[in-house]
């Protein structure tokens, strides 16, 4: 008797990996006419407001005119008024400014009153002695990166003055000023402040090679005694010193 062969089995199929999707957001749907109306309300609202501003202000400035063409004697008085006003700002002004004059002209200085102020004060000093003289722009620039000057000042002939001011606080007792000093505010004075006269000024004294130092690079010294002949005195400081350059332009 014959026997049957087994049916082959039949190897299964293999699982394919199928990706699913992430599920859709839902998002708000907004009809366009709508959002386009509500930004022409907008639009229209401000033109809106605009327009009512321009409005009153038109009428507010309308009824000024008005009332003053009914009430003209109104800008008379509102016209005397800005006149006394303005008078008096000015003279005020005038007053101010002659008494600035009178308090700077008055300026004295001894030597002990010299000595005992801070070395930043000095400089100030020396400024409002140049302003005293009449160079009205004269300002103190001592401090980080002065490149050596103390004081800038104009005198009223013309002359660009850079000054470098030496405090010492135990007057001619103290250390001198040496050349260094001088060489340093040198190198500057003339090519970066425009210098006509540059002056080293001390209430101490200098050292014995400054004096020909200063003449070889056409420098002035002001030492303890020419400084407390100037500060104690009406004259200026360069009816003191010899040698002074000319004034510009022939003044």
């Amino acid at each position: 008797m014959a026997t049957r062969r087994p049916y082959p089995r039949r190897r299964p199929a293999p699982r394919r990996n199928v990706r699913r999707s992430a599920p859709r957001r839902r998002t708000s749907y907004r009809p366009r006419s709508r959002r386009w109306s509500r930004r022409r309300g907008r639009q229209f609202d401000v033109q809106v407001l605009v327009f009512g501003a321009v409005v009153l202000a038109a009428a507010a400035v309308w009824a000024a005119v008005s009332w003053l063409m009914t009430n003209w004697w109104a800008l008379i008085v509102l016209g005397a008024a800005a006149t006394v006003v303005t008078a008096g700002w000015a003279h005020r002004r005038q007053q101010q400014r002659a008494w600035d004059r009178t308090r700077q002209q008055a300026l004295r200085f001894g030597l002990p009153e010299l000595d005992a102020l801070h070395h930043r004060d000095f400089e100030y000093a020396i400024r409002d002695l140049m302003r005293r003289d009449g160079c009205t722009d004269a300002r103190q620039i001592g401090g980080a990166g002065d490149n050596g000057a103390d004081v800038l000042a104009t005198d009223p002939l013309g002359r660009t003055w850079v000054i470098q001011a030496k405090h010492r606080k135990d007057g001619d007792r103290g250390s001198a000023v040496g050349t260094p000093d001088l060489q340093r505010v040198n190198g500057t004075a003339r090519q970066i402040y425009g210098a006509d006269i540059v002056l080293v000024v001390t209430n101490g004294r200098f050292s014995t090679r400054c004096a020909p130092l200063a003449a070889q690079l056409h420098m002035h010294l002001a030492d303890r005694r020419v400084l407390a002949t100037w500060a104690s005195g009406g004259r200026p400081l360069w009816e003191l010193l010899p040698r002074i350059p000319a004034p510009r332009n022939g003044r």
